[in-house]
């Protein structure tokens, strides 16, 4: 025991050691990572961007006294004024604060359809592409199914057979949109499933869950990230055109698609440039904004892009 206790010690001393380094690369890549990010001039204003509208629709009762659904038919059609920043809608509601408090359904819409998609997409692809086999060739051509129709129509469809609603409308989204996450999963963990240390795991008999969502998974986050962005953008966008056509949420509840619906005929487009040429720039450039942030994402995680 005497002769073994110094080898002990020894051997803490070196796992220690072992220890301080992997916590040191790690912190320096994820400084290397945030550096890179921020010296993205694109992304960096896409982030401020993202931050103002955010808290400002977080933040709308303290920034604006009127309520969103509030009629008032003494001041139909008003031009931005003191009283109404960006004016007044055709049955007299603030268009400021329809535009703060729709952001709120409208970001929670889009955001929500992202997560959900990619909850759904990341699950069924890591273990589809690490399993491999007759599951695998099933979850794929499912996916096919899904991913051969023309997304919008798609979603048309289902939001006339399942009806209008905000849970719907995520529903729907997330059943017409998990297709390409899964592919997406699926094609790096394929990439990664003959590596080394997966096949170490193996031989130590651990199970497929654990080997596949403990210690694969999180090689994939980077991606996983990036898409979740884009997939809000694209989601936010969709929700906007679903409720411009009077498909979306019911056009009595505020969203950025909803104020967008009551400037249709020619006339409000000419006359009345305050109902929709706000609320159209402020989607332009929250969608926009994450678009930089996803594309500032997806460099900084990427091993192989030179700073």
């Amino acid at each position: 025991m005497d002769f073994l206790s110094p080898k002990k010690r020894l051997y803490k001393k070196f796992d220690k050691i072992k220890e301080r380094e992997e916590n040191k690369t790690f912190k320096e890549s994820k400084n290397r990572s945030i550096k890179k990010l921020f010296s993205n001039k694109l992304t960096t204003v896409g982030l401020v961007i993202f931050t103002v509208i955010l808290l400002a629709c977080i933040c709308a009762p303290l920034l604006t006294k009127y309520d969103p659904l509030a009629v008032d038919m003494k001041n139909i059609l008003k031009p931005p004024s003191s009283d109404h920043i960006l004016g007044t809608d055709k049955i007299g509601r603030d268009i400021f604060s329809r535009i703060l408090y729709g952001g709120r359904l409208s970001i929670l819409i889009g955001f929500g359809s992202a997560l959900g998609c990619s909850f759904i997409g990341v699950i069924l692809g890591c273990y589809s592409g690490y399993k491999g086999g007759i599951l695998d060739a099933i979850l794929v051509r499912i996916s096919e199914i899904f991913m051969s129709f023309p997304q919008l129509i798609l979603v048309l469809m289902l939001v006339s057979i399942i009806g209008q609603s905000a849970s719907n409308i995520v529903i729907i989204f997330i059943i017409c949109g998990w297709g390409s996450v899964f592919r997406m999963a699926r094609s790096q963990i394929l990439s990664i499933r003959e590596e080394e240390y997966v096949q170490s795991l193996k031989v130590f008999g651990l199970n497929d869950f654990i080997i596949c969502y403990k210690h694969m998974l999180p090689n994939i986050i980077g991606p996983i990230a990036v898409n979740i962005t884009l997939s809000t953008a694209m989601f936010i966008l969709e929700e906007a055109a679903l409720s411009f056509l009077g498909l979306g949420v019911p056009l009595e509840i505020a969203t950025w698609g909803n104020i967008l619906n009551a400037s249709q005929d020619l006339f409000t487009l000419q006359n009345n440039w305050w109902m929709w040429l706000p609320v159209g720039i402020v989607i332009s450039l929250f969608v926009m904004s994450i678009n930089f942030v996803g594309d500032g994402l997806r460099d900084s995680t990427d091993p192989t892009s030179v700073e």
